[in-house]
């Protein structure tokens, strides 16, 4: 009997893949455990292993379409065999009909109703059966769509093509109008996942940034006399700009246990642990890896992971498992020279900590003379829906006071 070959769920938030390549072809020997496909979903790609050994028997979802998660991408059999069932299905029904057996179904089936759909609501549709709606001047948003997750196939287009609803004059209208851009659209892989987070992140939520810039000198005083004293024991990064403003953030977060919380799908989850992500850019695209429980770890902890996950994400090694469950995001752009920015939300999470560039600015100090005093740029993103903007002031001024009596950052 022959073993399906499902698309995986790699995060918490992934619905559906994109089949990158297929490592093997139909009719290949395959072992159990062999990697038989490359997928790529919420910016992180992945290896599909073979569930069974025996032969690839049926490729389902061609490299390039996507798929949703849990639903069938191929078969692994005995050569020869059949692929039986529900499964066998589809393939007879892609069949092209000839013009004589698709001219009876017209007279005798009823007109497909075009779906309701709300505006801006995401249309799940092949590449192939997209194709297929531009070569016939379709719009393919008033095509119902019988696949997985509501998904307008090949056969659903050619379907529409041959029994079209009757022509009614507001429908013509719309229809004659350009379709909406999709989210991605015409982009790939961890490229395409990311756009499709930002613009989801843009129209689900009330994002608001705050910025302030944050006394650094107490800050680097405290690093100088720690590192003199400490010497070749600091080999972790623990004492690194980054690991000191994350362990800032980190006690803010636990000071502000709303700030730390997920909301998607119309539900608000406070979550305990703090799950930091932090931002790595990589040539093809920004990739955030989460570092589980980071309440529970010292600076030289924290540190160590940081750089682990940071050398992770440029070697393509991070697990699922380190991609999913953030609470709280930190983005820095301060080795660019950027001072403030807005950075964009990381759903389900509710915050985004922007960090800018340090630079010395001058100063009237107490006792009347001018100095120079180490400034770092700090720029804040929550969303509206579920925080205020008091609360979020608050909250920043938390992270600031963290840095200004960095003592604390090792108690």
């Amino acid at each position: 009997m022959a073993t399906a070959i499902t698309m995986p769920k790699l995060g918490l938030t992934m619905t559906e893949g994109t089949i990158e390549e297929w490592t093997k072809n139909e009719g290949d020997t395959v072992e159990k455990g062999e990697v038989v496909a490359r997928i790529s979903s919420e910016k992180l790609t992945s290896d599909v292993e073979a569930p069974a050994s025996g032969t690839l028997i049926k490729i389902l979802v061609q490299e390039g379409e996507d798929l949703p998660i849990k639903e069938d991408m191929g078969y692994i059999g005995e050569a020869g065999e059949e692929v039986g069932g529900a499964a066998a299905a589809p393939a007879a029904a892609e069949t092209p009909a000839t013009p004589a057996a698709e001219a009876a179904p017209v007279a005798a089936t009823p007109a497909p109703a075009v779906p309701e759909r709300k505006e801006g609501e995401r249309i799940f549709v092949t590449p192939l059966a997209r194709k297929i709606a531009a070569e016939k001047g379709i719009d393919y948003a008033a095509v119902t769509g019988t696949g997985g997750n509501g998904r307008i196939t090949r056969r659903d287009v050619e379907a529409y093509a041959a029994n079209p609803p009757a022509p009614v004059a507001a429908p013509v209208a719309a229809a004659a109008a350009p379709a909406a851009p999709k989210w991605g659209a015409g982009l790939k892989g961890m490229r395409k996942a990311v756009a499709t987070n930002m613009m989801q992140s843009l129209t689900t939520t009330a994002q608001v940034t705050l910025q302030r810039k944050v006394d650094l000198d107490a800050l680097m005083a405290f690093r100088s006399d720690i590192k003199a004293k400490a010497g070749d024991q600091l080999q972790d990064g623990q004492l690194s700009i980054n690991t000191l403003i994350t362990r800032a953030a980190i006690l803010a977060l636990q000071e502000t246990p709303q700030m730390n919380s997920n909301y998607g799908d119309g539900e608000l989850k406070h979550i305990d642990s703090v799950n930091i992500g932090e931002a790595v850019g990589l040539p093809e695209g920004l990739i955030v890896p989460i570092i589980k429980d980071a309440q529970n770890m010292n600076l030289t902890v924290l540190g160590r992971e940081l750089r682990h996950v940071a050398d992770l994400a440029h070697e393509g090694g991070l697990t699922p498992d380190q991609m999913s469950g953030g609470t709280f995001t930190i983005t820095n752009l301060g080795g660019e020279g950027i001072e403030y920015f807005t950075p964009i939300i990381n759903p389900p999470e509710i915050g985004i900590l922007g960090v800018g560039a340090m630079a010395k600015e001058l100063t009237l100090k107490d006792d009347g003379q001018i100095g120079t005093t180490a400034k770092l740029p700090l720029s804040l993103t929550f969303d509206h829906q579920i925080i205020d903007g008091q609360q979020a002031a608050q909250f920043l001024g938390k992270i600031a006071e963290n840095l200004q009596n960095p003592y604390k950052l090792i108690l």
